[in-house]
């Protein structure tokens, strides 16, 4: 498979993912069932970004462009992907950054997030075979050239121990933030009800802390969060709202709730399932956050990236801020 070819099957992948064929909607919903995180509207929204934001003929072309990626690479090497599952196809750009470098993968997926990745892998298989040997799974990654492994802080000291001897990326825990200044206007608000709640939060490009100037208005940011309320008829994301309220209840710690979400002053920049922190800030320069850099992935606000983009990431977003492509194309 030449690169072009790559390109056109890839391509290809996303007018499947756009097409409603009912293969790939019982693979939603096999999905769904296996992980009740994965409703159908954030299933369809994390895919669909995925088809129109990376899987388009042009994209990939001038993506690939960027890079010294052979027409025909004859001697691949592997690469393990270790990924994780806290929202869909959560590791799908590293398995594309590696077949699009023309290497071999070889994929441990999560055990939450199983369904999608190999279904798109075998729809492709039966497109062209030669993908079933260029893209592998497996419980055990041994023998590769190279590791991308996402994780927590914990699994992350793991990982560098056991590749510390080959090249590699290791992910480590990250979230991100908003910064506003008060002048947000009522659709900025809803936009930024998007980034906190899509995916029930749970994903590193998710805002769960808020930074606000002193004296600042919560009335309007609570009033747009009632976009999802729905949230709520959740059970598992309203048993972590129930627990997160009772705790605060009993230790008279001070919260707002719009329903769906507790805001509560912490300077945590990580906050847990269906809550959101806040701190206030004073300087005209608005938060200090140099400090937290290594923790953060990315900021929205006025000045950042616009409200409502946290999780519209472009395909040369890479996790981290390590660039996934020019990494395998190095080996």
């Amino acid at each position: 498979m030449n690169l072009q070819y790559r390109i056109d099957l890839l391509d290809r992948l996303g007018k499947y993912i756009l097409s409603g064929d009912s293969q790939w909607q019982l693979a939603k919903e096999k999905a769904g069932y296996e992980n009740g995180w994965f409703v159908p509207a954030f299933t369809a929204l994390a895919t669909e970004n995925i088809a129109r934001h990376f899987l388009q003929e042009t994209v990939l072309t001038r993506w690939a462009a960027q890079y010294e990626i052979p027409a025909s690479r004859n001697t691949p090497l592997t690469a393990g992907i270790i990924m994780a599952g806290n929202i869909p196809l959560v590791g799908f750009h590293d398995w594309l950054c590696v077949f699009i470098s023309g290497h071999n993968a070889l994929v441990k997926p999560s055990a939450k997030d199983n369904v999608l990745i190999r279904h798109l892998v075998e729809k492709l298989g039966e497109w062209e075979p030669a993908v079933l040997q260029q893209t592998r799974f497996a419980e055990m990654l041994k023998g590769c050239d190279a590791y991308i492994a996402t994780g927590s802080n914990n699994s992350s000291r793991y990982f560098e121990y056991y590749f510390a001897r080959y090249p590699h990326i290791i992910r480590r825990n990250r979230t991100s933030v908003a910064v506003l200044d008060g002048t947000e206007t009522a659709e900025e608000m809803e936009k930024l009800a998007d980034d906190v709640h899509q995916y029930f939060g749970l994903g590193c490009r998710n805002v769960t802390m808020i930074y606000v100037p002193r004296k600042y208005d919560f009335i309007p940011l609570l009033t747009a969060f009632k976009k999802y309320a729905y949230l709520s008829d959740h059970h598992k994301y309203k048993n972590n709202y129930d627990y997160n309220l009772a705790l605060h209840l009993l230790n008279k710690v001070e919260y707002m709730t719009s329903g769906s979400v507790l805001l509560v002053e912490n300077p945590s920049l990580f906050s847990p399932i269906s809550q959101l922190h806040y701190e206030f800030y004073d300087t005209a320069d608005g938060p200090a956050l140099k400090g937290k850099a290594d923790e953060i992935q990315c900021i929205t606000g006025h000045g950042f990236l616009p409200f409502g983009s946290a999780q519209s990431p472009g395909i040369t977003d890479y996790a981290d801020g390590i660039d996934t492509l020019q990494f395998l194309t190095n080996l």
